[in-house]
C-alpha cells in the first residue's frame, strides 16, 4: 500500500516538557501526519478517504491540550486521537519542537512513529 495523505506543518502551542520551565512557559510545536489510505476505489466520495480537516483539528486538540513531558506522549496521543476516523491502514505522526531546550545549535527534534492497521 502506497496511498497517502500527508499534512504536514501543523501547528500549536503547548506547555509539554520535563523541565518546569516548559511546562509554565510553554512553546510552538509543529506535527506532521501521514496516513495510508487505500484510495483505488474512491469515487470522489469523502466516505472513502480520510477528512484530513478533521485529522489537523484533533492533532492540534492534542498539541494545545492536556500538557505531558515527553513528545513521544504527544505522538501517541495524536494516534489514538485521530484511529478510528476512517479506513486507515497506517497513521505516522512526527512531533517537532524547535525550540527543545538543548544547550548546543540545533534545528530541531523530532520524535516520529508509526502505527499499522490492518
Amino acid at each position: 500500500m502506497t496511498d497517502r495523505i500527508e499534512i504536514l506543518g501543523v501547528r500549536g502551542y503547548g506547555y509539554h516538557g520535563v523541565l518546569e520551565s516548559e511546562r509554565r512557559d510553554g512553546q510552538e510545536f509543529v506535527v506532521d501526519i501521514v496516513l495510508g489510505v487505500d484510495l483505488a476505489d474512491l469515487r470522489d466520495d469523502l466516505t472513502r478517504t480520510i477528512d484530513y480537516s478533521v485529522v489537523a483539528g484533533r492533532a492540534h486538540d492534542v498539541i494545545v491540550g492536556e500538557p505531558c513531558q515527553l513528545i513521544e506522549t504527544v505522538a501517541e496521543r495524536i494516534v489514538v486521537a485521530c484511529r478510528n476516523i476512517g479506513p486507515l491502514t497506517f497513521i505516522e505522526v512526527a512531533v517537532h519542537k524547535p525550540s527543545a531546550p538543548i544547550e548546543v545549535p540545533f534545528d530541531d527534534v523530532i520524535v516520529r512513529i508509526r502505527r499499522e492497521f490492518g
